[in-house]
């Protein structure tokens, strides 16, 4: 009886392993051109027109078991892969623009958003949810951008 009960610990050990390394996503290679940020920290009064920040703002829920990971394109483009607490810098013209996001949970969740983009256009936030995903214009970077990385880096 001992024996089964650590072949059962042993099993059920190996299956969580499993769970949590299986919301991973492939790595996926930008076709846009990064750009570094120009101050440490991010300024975004010196963001020129067309300059944008995009951002994985996923929350703690995500962040635990792996899928907090993005991959991303825009107008069938690939953006590329964004995890949690990372950020790309790219130009976009003023427009509307279709973001395409995917993320693993239990399943592959994938999501289209239409983001109307104009001259005055600095900050979007991508981000999982449990059964989507979100795209949001912001007005501001998040309190603990300071934790964030440039994912060109």
């Amino acid at each position: 009886m001992n024996n089964s009960f650590k072949v059962f610990k042993i099993i059920c050990y190996f299956l969580s392993i499993r769970m949590f390394l299986s919301c991973g996503l492939k790595p996926l290679k930008s076709e846009y051109i990064l750009q570094r940020s120009i101050s440490d920290p991010v300024l975004i009064g010196e963001f020129d027109s067309g300059k944008i920040l995009i951002y994985n703002g996923a929350e703690f829920n995500h962040k635990i078991d792996n899928s907090s990971t993005l991959n991303v394109w825009i107008n069938n483009r690939a953006l590329g892969q964004i995890k949690a607490n990372e950020y790309v810098i790219i130009y976009l013209l003023p427009g509307k623009h279709e973001f395409k996001l995917i993320h693993n949970d239990i399943k592959k969740f994938e999501s289209i958003h239409i983001v109307e983009v104009d001259n005055t256009t600095k900050i979007i936030s991508v981000k999982p949810t449990i059964i989507s995903n979100i795209v949001e214009i912001k007005d501001e970077i998040p309190d603990n951008f300071y934790m964030y990385k440039n994912v060109f880096n």
